[in-house]
């Protein structure tokens, strides 16, 4: 199986969790995209989807999903998005595709966190990933030297902006043992938008795709 069937085995396990009649959110990148793909035959269960980037919202209308403002659709039944790492405890690196603010604005604003990805994701420990963090232009030459301070090789995503206007450093040399507190450390830099560890927040469910099948860990 190849990766690419490998992610696609993930998003057809993770229809099952769709709530008839609710609206869901749902993500951005590849293993997204089939998900996305997978919901047009589906649509009489889905009155409207939160998109959390411009690339996702264009994928659900063309797919006949209808895509509503956050603010207008309330608490979400689910979220459906991939993750660049997980660890065991389903904590996650995202951000590789420049979305990860709204990602994880729409991910807190959801009751269930469904990530699909193929079993590459997994890792004992995350860090090997570079971490993305989102920033305000006018800051990055200051939080690029705070994240110098925490023990990370900063290095400026070039030619790229996000939805947002903004930039994104990322961080190599990182060998991330407390998610939680720098999630926490890296969100109180002054100009840092986002960062993308979702720690504080993790997947509550992990579908992995695999050559073998699917596998599903849950949040304990």
């Amino acid at each position: 199986m190849s990766q690419d069937a490998a992610k696609r085995k993930a998003a057809e396990a993770a229809l099952k969790y769709l709530v008839p009649g609710e609206v869901l959110g749902v993500g951005t990148g590849s293993t997204v995209n089939h998900f996305i793909d997978l919901l047009a035959g589906r649509r009489a269960d889905v009155p409207a989807a939160v998109s959390s980037s411009e690339a996702s919202t264009v994928r659900l209308k063309a797919a006949g999903i209808p895509v509503v403002d956050l603010n207008s659709a309330g608490t979400l039944s689910i979220y459906v998005d991939g993750a660049d790492e997980s660890d065991p405890h389903l904590r996650l690196i995202k951000g590789g595709g420049g979305a990860l603010t709204r990602e994880k604005i729409v991910a807190a604003a959801s009751r269930r966190f469904v990530c699909i990805a193929d079993e590459s994701k997994l890792v004992p420990v995350l860090g090997k990933f570079p971490l993305p963090v989102e920033t305000i232009p006018m800051a990055r030459s200051y939080v690029a030297r705070e994240l110098t301070k925490l023990g990370g090789i900063p290095r400026l995503r070039e030619g790229f902006t996000t939805d947002n206007g903004n930039v994104i450093l990322d961080v190599g040399g990182l060998s991330i043992t407390d998610p939680v507190k720098l999630e926490t450390e890296i969100n109180q830099l002054a100009g840092v938008v986002c960062v993308g560890l979702f720690a504080r927040r993790p997947a509550d469910v992990l579908i992995l795709g695999a050559p073998a099948g699917v596998r599903e860990l849950k949040a304990v």
